[in-house]
């Protein structure tokens, strides 16, 4: 008879089999990389980010940050992502919020033709006027992108398009919340981007001015596994030693 053990104490998860031994231990901070982006509270509208490296002595540092970010107008909800579940308000669809949770950094959906300079190793795609991001949960293909035929494009296709023209989405930085396994209704197209304004919030996704995208592109690098680990300061602190997070003290929470 299998059994599982989950410990949440450090980072790891650990798993046995029938045999007793030991199987893989997954982190839940996955690799050398974490952008840690933090609220007051649930309901509040901006935020801190922070990018940090891990050491070789594996002590995390703050590499740049504090910066303001915006989130929807109604604050956080809990996410999907690769943190266990939570009890608590969760993201569902139109709801205004950004996810909590810890959650993967994506590809860079640009209407530019090349990747950012500097940032030409992170998975870069060039968004067309023929790309829709699905974000109706009666669709197909929910919260992913398609590129239809422009010469027939589906009906739905206006409502899902993906508005290179719109310079607010130059750079867009898929946030993995639900994503790649979607389950309908509960979230989608959550991205880092620019912001419109200075006190304008969004949909849903975390914004920030134009120099900061840029900084946090340059930043990112697949061999550092890069996540986000984004949560009300409160449970930030709650959840800081059995995730694995930095010290909230290097953050000065």
């Amino acid at each position: 008879m299998r059994t599982a053990l989950f410990a949440f104490a450090g980072l790891l998860l650990i798993s046995t089999g029938a045999s007793g031994q030991a199987v893989k231990a997954t982190p839940l901070i996955p690799g050398d990389q974490v952008a840690v982006s933090i609220a007051d509270t649930w309901n509040s509208v901006t935020g801190k980010l922070w990018l940090l490296d891990k050491q070789n002595n594996g002590e995390w540092k703050v590499s740049n940050g504090p910066w303001r970010v915006i989130y929807g107008k109604n604050g956080l909800a809990w996410g999907i992502g690769i943190n266990p579940p939570q009890k608590g308000i969760q993201k569902v669809e139109r709801d205004k919020r950004a996810p909590a949770g810890i959650f993967k950094i994506g590809t860079v959906y640009s209407n530019q033709a090349k990747p950012l300079k500097g940032a030409e190793n992170w998975p870069f795609y060039q968004v067309t006027t023929s790309d829709a991001w699905i974000d109706n949960p009666k669709l197909p293909n929910y919260n992913h992108i398609i590129r239809i035929n422009p010469a027939n494009p589906p009906a739905w296709f206006k409502d899902q398009r993906m508005k290179p023209e719109d310079p607010t989405y130059t750079w867009r930085i898929l946030i993995e919340h639900n994503y790649p396994d979607a389950k309908p209704g509960m979230g989608s197209a959550i991205f880092f981007h620019f912001q419109r304004g200075e006190n304008i919030p969004s949909a849903g996704c975390t914004v920030m001015p134009v120099n900061n995208i840029e900084t946090l592109l340059r930043w990112l690098d697949p061999v550092g596994k890069p996540v986000l680990v984004q949560l009300p300061q409160e449970e930030y602190i709650r959840l800081s030693k059995s995730w694995g997070l930095p010290d909230p003290k290097l953050l000065g929470l």
